[in-house]
């Protein structure tokens, strides 16, 4: 499997174009962030000591949340490149199983996945120390590093579902379009969540990589929630967590951060069933 793996790797890293566009709509963020958003975010905090450092953090977090299943999905594209010219056809027709096949491309789509998320975290924390912000403590760091392992296997496993689906190159291209923008979207990256209609927070607090994007949010603004709400009321913090999407709320009460743990991986054992399923169908 190794040397799939360290094929499909190679077809990925060699092609600038496919990196590129994997990371296309971390960068689309960041512009707007830079451009505008951040300047917005700034000001509905208000006039307090570490307001910037929070909403730097708040958007960071937010990429690094979104940034394993855009670049899983990119990926993936050696599935459709195989397609394209036959050779998934070649390997099926080989001695290697099936299964070893399929996991040579969930196996590397996670390496891919997990390079350059750490790449965006590391220039994350990059962008708020240079804006005045700090660095994470130590605990923090192994915490979101646990994180975007859990998150990495996730996307892997999701996107080689979603993309042995897919046809043609043509299908595949628009569904990364669509996928990127709605992930930023439903991750309340582009509009915080708290200022979405209820019916559809409904529909983001059904979507696992939201819940993603919560408990990274809740580890990356930690230290600067400390300083922006020193000596404030805890129902204030808490309604900034709600309104931003550090937090869900169901009903009156707001949604423990191990549930979320919990649903996220609910997800990965349900997607890797499913899968199991699709390549054992094309073995038979």
């Amino acid at each position: 499997m190794r040397y799939l793996v360290k094929r499909n790797l190679m077809i990925f890293f060699r092609d600038k174009g496919s990196v590129f566009y994997s990371l296309l709509s971390v960068i689309i963020i960041v512009g707007l962030y830079i451009l505008f958003l951040g300047d917005l975010m700034v000001k509905g905090v208000g006039d307090v000591a570490g307001a910037r450092f929070l909403m730097d953090s708040w958007i960071m977090a937010g990429l690094v949340s979104v940034t394993p299943f855009t670049t899983a999905l990119g990926g993936m594209s050696s599935i459709i490149i195989d397609k394209k010219y036959g050779l998934y056809k070649d390997f099926a027709a080989s001695p290697l199983k099936r299964s070893v096949i399929a996991g040579s491309y969930i196996v590397s789509g996670f390496f891919i996945s997990l390079i350059l998320t750490l790449l965006t975290f590391i220039l994350g924390e990059v962008y708020i120390v240079v804006y005045g912000g700090k660095l994470l403590a130590a605990a923090a760091v192994l915490k979101t590093l646990l994180m975007i392992l859990l998150t990495t296997a996730t996307s892997s496993i999701l996107m080689f579902y979603l993309v042995t689906s897919f046809k043609s190159i043509n299908a595949y291209s628009a569904a990364s379009t669509v996928i990127g923008t709605l992930i930023g979207f439903l991750t309340g990256i582009y509009i915080p969540i708290g200022n979405l209609p209820e019916a559809v927070q409904t529909v983001i607090k059904l979507f696992p990589p939201s819940h993603v994007a919560l408990l990274m949010r809740r580890i990356m603004m930690e230290q600067a929630e400390q300083i922006v709400f020193a000596g404030a009321k805890p129902e204030l913090m808490e309604a900034f967590r709600v309104e931003l999407g550090s937090a869900f709320r169901a009903g009156d009460k707001l949604i423990n951060p191990v549930y979320s743990i919990l649903y996220v991986c609910a997800f990965i054992v349900v997607f890797f069933i499913l899968s199991l399923i699709r390549i054992r169908k094309k073995e038979d």
